[in-house]
């Protein structure tokens, strides 16, 4: 199937709560007529030096699941899983093996980190909290579906939402199941979910129905709830609104965008909507330098300005390469595309200014960055650290 079909191709068709059926045969289009045919690479004038620090094979990466598993910087190390169940603890500087656990189930979510501990979830539906200095599991909880982002946890809860619409609250201690919320699932959706964000007391959460929720930790009491994108359109294709990508708080600013809908900025004590533009994503947003960064569907990246006075700036030349969520390191923001390029564009003003290859199968998990250092796990399981410096002029 070619590349700029593959995001259509993972739509679930929900028949009932639990029960998901593959769309297929609905997006057949000759290559030559498709207007979504992905960009080719243009030549660039590099102005970063890309160095590759270490890189560290972790199982099978991403799997058959198309999952976006991620890894998580804690302290001195990195953490990353495989959807076969291995699970390591990376020194983030070297890239040396400090622990490497085989888990007995097919991972499908992760990673989350608190403290001592990490997070994991299971595409049979389970939850599990692991020791951060050994890997050996402190508990296993049951949920009622797929967990395909990170649980997340603060010391006295743990978050974890599912495929099937829902979201948990269980007990940081032993993973007693505390509460459910069960958001309205559409008929249509793509196959993902956001990672649910716990913070002071609250969970912040994204789903299929175009919403963003705020839930009370102790009770999964609901704060405030916030329509980012409205359905529209006759065919339930059109009306596809998921909110699938990672969400962004900076401060007391939470930023979410939909598929087919809108990228919205939300003040996060009384959820009012405090500025909003039309973008269709299912990669997810991040910030960095006064901007909120999305990359379209369409291979557009926009910078916003944070304080919602419009666009600071677009890079349009990566048309249809199914970027991921953009991710900034340094003075630069990092996106990966569906060929395994990692594209290094000026935070300032939009600009290339590198490029490498990681693998040639893609890289669609969220990277995660500290300074000038880049981490990127791709999707056939290689855990690669990247130093990113400007070239001398």
């Amino acid at each position: 199937m070619r590349p700029a079909l593959r995001t259509l191709a993972v739509l679930s068709l929900s028949l009932s709560v639990g029960a998901c059926s593959t769309v297929k045969g609905w997006f057949e289009i000759d290559d030559d007529e498709d207007p979504t045919q992905p960009f080719e690479l243009q030549d660039i004038t590099e102005t970063v030096k890309i160095k590759r620090l270490w890189s560290e094979g972790v199982g099978d990466g991403q799997g058959d699941g198309l999952y976006h598993i991620q890894p998580v910087l804690s302290g001195d190390r990195i953490y990353a899983a495989s959807a076969d169940g291995e699970v390591v603890a990376l020194d983030r500087m070297k890239g040396k093996t400090l622990w490497d656990v085989e888990l007995d189930t097919q991972l499908s979510g992760g990673v989350g980190a608190y403290e001592d501990s990490l997070f994991v979830g299971g595409s049979d539906g389970s939850v599990m909290r692991l020791d951060a200095g050994d890997g050996s599991v402190l508990w296993k909880s049951k949920v009622t579906g797929e967990v395909l982002a990170p649980p997340q946890g603060d010391g006295r809860h743990v978050v974890a939402q599912t495929y099937d619409g829902k979201l948990f609250g269980l007990d940081y201690a032993s993973g007693e199941k505390k509460w459910t919320y069960d958001s309205n699932v559409p008929v249509l959706t793509l196959r993902g979910t956001s990672t649910p964000i716990l913070r002071d007391g609250r969970v912040y959460a994204a789903f299929a129905n175009g919403r963003v929720m705020a839930l009370e930790a102790d009770s999964g009491d609901i704060a405030w709830e916030v329509r980012v994108a409205i359905s529209q359109g006759r065919s339930e294709i059109e009306r596809i609104v998921d909110i699938d990508g990672s969400m962004a708080l900076a401060g007391n600013e939470l930023y979410a965008a939909s598929y087919q809908g809108r990228i919205a900025a939300i003040e996060v004590t009384s959820g009012r909507k405090l500025w909003q533009q039309n973008v269709s994503s299912f990669s997810g947003v991040s910030t960095g330098f006064g901007n909120v960064y999305v990359a379209d569907a369409d291979g557009t990246l926009t910078a916003y300005l944070r304080g919602g006075q419009g666009v600071r700036w677009t890079q349009s030349d990566l048309g249809y390469r199914e970027l991921s969520r953009p991710t900034p390191v340094n003075s630069y923001v990092a996106v990966a595309d569906f060929e395994g390029v990692v594209h290094l564009i000026s935070q300032v003003d939009g600009s290339f200014a590198g490029r490498v290859e990681v693998d040639s199968d893609g890289a669609r998990a969220d990277m995660v960055a500290d300074g000038n250092i880049l981490y990127v796990y791709d999707n056939g399981g290689t855990l690669s650290a990247f130093e990113i410096t400007p070239l001398d002029k």
